[in-house]
């Protein structure tokens, strides 16, 4: 089913009893061409751009819970392009360009939002690096537009600017970021794949990786043995230990990031905002709530939980930024499991497995990513050669040291 606005009021003469299911509920084959590993929306979007551009529809998606139950439907929404490396700056604004013709393509609503992005700055060496950013960005053909106090004033005029130990200098902003709804990009990506003929299989945990000859012929799971000619892994957190099922291990470390939302408020917050001195980022859902989140809770972990210390120190990160927030109640807060790569950036690449394909290391920025990780992914997997956006993303950088550190902390993923 189309959906347009002739098929909503179709739907409504007719009491809403004539709506089809989003995506079928298929039984598991004995035999895939392709089997990607992981329903969230960089697996979701692999599928998409494997049967829509380049023709391989004999798909299959497993994922062990529900579509969405991952981090796809935990974070907080994010997207932008605003990034400093070479390796980095080509493959986020492809994503970006893909957000921006998302909903059309896939006929369904994913409310993108192109509010701005607008990172503040408090000291004058903090404005130099984001003069580099931004310099970096408008070479590469990215909007970037730097302000000073005034220019901030203008967008958001609700912010502490006159703090003695945190004084507002400026900001930089990329007007063409925004948010996108989370969970409706899963969703979204999942009817369009099943359209296709990709078979999204929910309930259906990977419990072994069969390995005959040194590659990957098919998977063991909770729903019977699946047969592939390839295997994609797009597991996010738990990338590690299901590439363990294949003798693999990774230059990944696994840890919790919580994210929060307040009461809904009237509109406040214009866009995305950044604090510059602490990390804490917020935006306003269509809602109301304040959607905003900090650092990673610092410790190794596989629960889709946080703990209390990082809920304080993330509120007080707000509050420095804008006092008016102790007024506000904080209704809810939720974990996603990131899989902090050794130098912050994602891995696309094979694995030393044949026919293994791994996506991962995405750390805090896999959301923004959905649409390129899929695009890039499903190319790897189709021609077994790198995309040549995410040619920086080879898992061999890591003994040849060609590093892709945006944030300049060296080997500690809990840093980045």
């Amino acid at each position: 089913m189309r959906y347009s606005i002739f098929s909503v009021l179709r739907q409504a003469l007719a009491g809403n009893r004539g709506w089809a299911p989003a995506w079928r509920e298929p039984e598991p084959k004995r035999h895939y061409d392709v089997v990607i590993v992981g329903g969230g929306g960089h697996g979701l979007a692999t599928a998409y751009y494997l049967a829509r551009v380049h023709g391989v529809r004999n798909v299959a998606v497993l994922e062990k819970n529900y579509v969405g139950s991952g981090n796809v439907g935990r974070n907080t929404t994010i997207i932008r392009s605003n990034y400093l490396l070479p390796g980095n700056i080509p493959f986020y604004e492809w994503s970006l360009k893909l957000w921006e013709g998302l909903e059309q393509e896939l006929n369904y609503n994913a409310m993108v939002s192109q509010r701005g992005v607008l990172n503040l700055f408090h000291t004058e060496a903090q404005r130099d690096l984001f003069v580099r950013r931004g310099n970096s960005m408008r070479m590469h053909g990215v909007d970037a537009e730097l302000l000073d106090v005034a220019g901030v004033r203008r967008i958001a005029p609700f912010l502490d600017f006159d703090n003695a130990r945190f004084p507002i200098r400026g900001g930089l902003l990329q007007a063409r970021g925004g948010t996108v709804r989370h969970d409706a990009v899963a969703w979204g990506y999942a009817r369009a794949a099943d359209r296709l003929g990709v078979d999204v299989i929910q309930q259906c945990e990977v419990t072994g990786i069969r390995v005959e000859a040194g590659a990957a012929v098919g998977l063991e799971t909770t729903r019977g043995y699946i047969g592939a000619g390839r295997i994609g892994l797009a597991c996010a957190g738990n990338s590690s230990r299901v590439a363990a099922l294949a003798g693999l291990r990774l230059p990944i470390e696994s840890h919790v990031l919580q994210a929060f939302v307040s009461e809904g408020l009237k509109p406040v917050i214009p866009g995305v905002i950044t604090f510059g001195a602490g990390h804490f980022y917020v935006s306003q859902s269509d809602k109301g709530g304040l959607v905003f989140g900090g650092d990673i809770d610092g410790y190794n972990s596989y629960a889709q939980r946080g703990n209390l210390p990082t809920v304080e120190d993330v509120c007080e990160g707000g509050m420095a930024l804008m006092p008016f927030l102790g007024r506000v109640r904080l209704l809810r807060s939720w974990g996603g499991i990131m899989d902090m790569s050794m130098d912050g950036s994602p891995i696309i690449d094979r694995t030393p497995v044949g026919r293994l394909y791994l996506n991962a290391g995405w750390c805090y920025g896999g959301f923004k990513a959905t649409p390129a990780s899929g695009w890039c992914f499903a190319h790897l997997l189709a021609r077994d050669e790198p995309h040549a956006v995410a040619r920086a993303y080879r898992l061999d950088r890591f003994a040849e040291g060609r590093l892709v550190d945006e944030k300049g902390q060296g080997p500690f993923p809990n840093r980045h």
